[in-house]
């Protein structure tokens, strides 16, 4: 008996944020670890149909990096990485459209389905929604660094996503646009920036981000040390003194630039986590780590 008054409780607590975040939009970027477990995927993608059912509008934007790599080294081609980011060749470039915008596009979508939501795979064969250019760096001499078909997305068609949300439907969008000016040519896109996108262009109550660490810590040797909730200059004071750094700086500094676009919270995630996404969005402590626009 005690277990069920328990379990009440824990209802009762979810009812006031089901409440909160009914008809609002949550952005969900989808890679790392996660993707290579397909029994983590699965009870992540049913705490997804969980967040549609019970009134959100979740959309789904993802990465598959290790897929790709998989099918280039099987293919005999090595992969190589500059800032993070994937050199797309010619060859490279057919196997990620391969890989990420047609199979591990379709298998999120159909994975949904059969657990008993609705879903739409936007790809490049059935509605692409992200158009942008060819991504320009530097090195640290200042040179330029040409990556091949890397992009970054400057516009989303959001009335595409916006309708199949509005029809209980969720959007699965892979990390590649198409070029804004010359759609004949095709890029492949960092997820976590894709996702940033998405969010903005949204105007999403949320974005998640899924990590392989359960969020921000104040001394990352204690793991009784995670910090639920901050505010970007609390962020900022950590990344001064490095207590955020290696793979955590670059998903803070997307959360808080999407923050500056709008987006109400950011959150980070361990995806590997048993229904990690319910846990944080529909429990007063959470799981994660969240990132607030303005203090508390």
């Amino acid at each position: 008996m005690q277990q069920a008054i328990e379990k009440a409780d824990v209802l009762i607590e979810a009812l006031g944020w089901i409440r909160e975040l009914r008809d609002k939009t949550t952005v969900i970027k989808l890679g790392g670890s996660v993707m290579e477990d397909e029994t983590a995927l699965r009870h992540l993608l049913l705490d997804v149909v969980f967040m549609e059912t019970v009134g959100m509008r979740p959309v789904i934007v993802h990465g598959g990096g290790g897929a790709i790599s998989r099918a280039m080294e099987t293919a005999g081609l090595k992969p190589h990485f500059v800032q993070g980011r994937r050199v797309t060749d010619d060859a490279a470039l057919a196997i990620v459209e391969r890989v990420l915008a047609c199979e591990v596009n379709e298998h999120i979508a159909k994975t949904i389905e059969s657990l008993g939501g609705r879903s739409m795979p936007l790809n490049f064969q059935s509605s692409n929604v992200l158009f942008g250019q060819k991504l320009e760096l530097t090195d640290a001499e200042g040179e330029q660094v040409d990556l091949g078909h890397v992009g970054e997305v400057v516009r989303v068609d959001r009335m595409v996503i916006e309708n199949l949300s509005y029809a209980g439907t969720v959007p699965v969008i892979p990390s590649m646009c198409l070029d804004d000016g010359d759609e004949a040519k095709k890029y492949n896109v960092n997820a976590d920036t894709a996702a940033r996108a998405v969010a903005e262009a949204l105007g999403a109550e949320k974005l998640v981000l899924l990590s392989d660490v359960s969020g921000v810590y104040r001394d990352k040797a204690d793991p009784s040390s995670r910090i639920s909730s901050l505010t970007p200059k609390e962020c900022a004071e950590l990344l001064s003194r490095g207590a955020i750094n290696g793979g955590m700086i670059p998903k803070v500094q997307a959360c808080l630039e999407t923050l500056k676009a709008g987006v109400a919270k950011a959150h980070i995630i361990d995806g590997r986590l048993r229904h990690s996404l319910l846990l944080e969005i529909y429990t007063n402590d959470g799981v994660g780590t969240q990132i607030l626009r303005s203090a508390r």
